[in-house]
């Protein structure tokens, strides 16, 4: 028996064409493509598998996406994934969903709530079966999602969000830790660096720091407002250096500020942490490999991506939304005095 010739390239290669080489039916060719919904033998299987990859067949993606009713796609909306931390939690709600079948666009709103929006409807036109957003916004816009009936859930949100399903950790709580560990050190005069958000609401981490800061019967420190970036953070670590009463302890609400600000102190000729100790929020890898390596409270992205994922495909319509917490770790290294090797 001999085996059929490989056609000439052309254009596109067709199921037919997969199907006449293997020697099956094109019925046969899309079971095998689509997993069911008829089984076929390993043999058989084994046969238009090896026709697929020979041929470089690809499959009709809008076709399979009508005949299934399912794009197989999920949408993501962060801020920014040139940020370590976002880019982390992409990376692990594209592994999460890749689990379930399930392919990922990622879309960046650099912090703009007006891109944010023009990504939710774009992912909307393209009928992706449920959207992940990490929103600018605490209530965000979803109109365009609810109009066309794709789900949608909140990542990296720490507040309830009535009728979605939301993912984030305990801001307040984590920051509050962190803040007690400097002043576990002797510190009484911690600022705070705290990133801008566009609706201008009060963060959970400004909130943890006064906590710490009111239960030890200490005074505010400075606050210093800038974006969540390093940019950001080495602005407000100048400004902070300049003060007339300079803090000797900084918390800063990212790993990006933090970077930013270890770079001002050390343009100042101070050392860290013995003039002035830091500490951070994220625990993105930067944190670990910077210089020092940064005391930060970490959270757990890859936790919070899977249940972000399971929540958005995997939850029964009409399901009761859920509002999940994940704990944060604090990862205590050299920026606040503690005498730790590496991490």
């Amino acid at each position: 028996m001999t085996t059929p010739a490989v056609p000439a390239q052309r254009s596109q290669v067709t199921r037919k064409d997969v199907a006449r080489y293997a020697g099956v039916s094109t019925a046969v060719v899309s079971y095998v493509v689509n997993g069911g919904p008829k089984n076929v033998a390993p043999a058989t299987e084994a046969k238009v598998q090896e026709a697929i990859r020979l041929l470089g067949y690809r499959p009709n993606a809008a076709a399979r996406a009508l005949k299934l009713g399912s794009s197989e796609t999920i949408g993501l909306v962060i801020p920014d994934n040139s940020n370590p931390f976002f880019s982390l939690l992409a990376h692990a709600v594209e592994d999460a969903a890749a689990e379930l079948g399930y392919a990922l666009v990622l879309t960046n709103s650099a912090g703009n709530l007006a891109k944010e929006r023009r990504n939710i409807r774009n992912l909307a036109a393209r009928q992706v079966d449920g959207v992940v957003l990490s929103s600018v916004l605490m209530e965000p816009d979803l109109a365009d999602l609810e109009a066309a009936e794709i789900p949608a859930v909140l990542l990296n949100h720490s507040a309830d969000a009535p009728g979605f399903n939301s993912v984030g950790v305990d801001l307040a709580a984590g920051a509050k830790s962190a803040v007690e560990h400097l002043i576990s050190h002797g510190h009484t005069n911690i600022a705070l660096a705290m990133g801008t958000n566009t609706g201008n609401y009060f963060d959970g981490r400004e909130q943890g720091w006064l906590q710490a800061l009111a239960e030890a019967g200490l005074p505010e420190g400075s606050i210093v407002r800038s974006p969540f970036t390093r940019d950001g953070g080495y602005a407000s670590g100048r400004r902070l250096l300049a003060a007339a009463s300079r803090p000797t302890a900084i918390f800063a609400s990212s790993d990006m500020q933090a970077v930013g600000i270890l770079r001002a102190i050390h343009e100042a000729g101070l050392s860290i942490p013995d003039d002035i100790a830091v500490a951070s929020f994220d625990g993105s890898a930067e944190s670990e490999y910077c210089w020092p390596p940064l005391t930060t409270v970490q959270q757990p992205a890859q936790a919070m991506a899977e249940a972000a994922v399971r929540a958005l495909l995997q939850t029964p319509r009409g399901h009761e939304p859920e509002h999940l917490i994940f704990p944060t770790e604090l990862l205590v290294r050299r920026s606040c005095g503690c005498e730790k090797p590496f991490a």
